[in-house]
């Protein structure tokens, strides 16, 4: 595992945030667009190459510069997808992910990990509904969605449309969302392929719970 570096902070509270897709950039940006009383700088990335390494490399990178806390935001659908598909034989995908992890969580005092499962649109579901159903493909979570946010797309030009900012469209159950989030509980290694949601760890952040409650 990678050796800690040294944790620098700035006066003001930062966060940075690595994501695997444009979904969730979009959604933070908009976070940081509405939200202009937050005195915490939100930066979303992606890394160039998306797998789970990738991701732990630059999470482990960015969490010896500049920012207050470095949240690693994963889509555990993809991981649990590469561990049925790995040869037989070879390193688990879901269990290379477990040990990234717990290496972070023990050795990075600045390190936030969030796993949502099946993946983001799962957390926008939660601000309609109270539920712990397993969603095995972000598909089908989005096809749940879909009976709430009927004009909802997994699309650039859908975020990018001027009339549709996702997050005044949830903001107004914000709270129940997090309330729901909370209810499902953590990761867990001796039973990860279940509906999960951590997105609550963002929010109820010491820099950022006073806005939300």
């Amino acid at each position: 595992m990678r050796k800690p570096k040294k944790i620098i902070h700035k006066t003001n509270p930062s966060f940075a945030l690595v994501v695997d897709g444009e979904t969730e950039v979009c959604y933070l940006q908009m976070l940081k667009r509405n939200e202009r009383d937050i005195r915490v700088s939100i930066k979303p990335e992606i890394p160039n190459k998306k797998s789970v390494e990738e991701q732990y490399n630059l999470v482990c990178d960015l969490s010896g510069k500049e920012f207050t806390k470095v949240f690693w935001v994963i889509d555990l659908d993809t991981v649990i997808k590469e561990d049925n598909e790995a040869p037989k034989g070879k390193k688990s995908p879901l269990k290379t992910f477990e040990e990234y992890r717990t290496d972070l969580i023990t050795n990075y005092t600045n390190v936030v990990v969030i796993v949502n499962n099946p993946c983001i649109e799962f957390w926008f579901l939660l601000h309609f509904e109270k539920t712990s159903k397993y969603f095995d493909t972000c598909s089908s979570a989005e096809t749940q969605l879909k009976k709430h946010l009927k004009n909802y797309e997994k699309t650039q030009k859908f975020f990018t449309k001027q009339n549709d900012d996702i997050y005044l469209k949830l903001k107004p159950n914000l709270k129940a969302a997090i309330d729901n989030s909370i209810a499902l509980g953590n990761f867990d290694n001796e039973n990860p392929k279940k509906a999960m949601c951590e997105m609550d760890l963002l929010f109820k952040s010491d820099e950022l719970k006073k806005h939300f409650e």
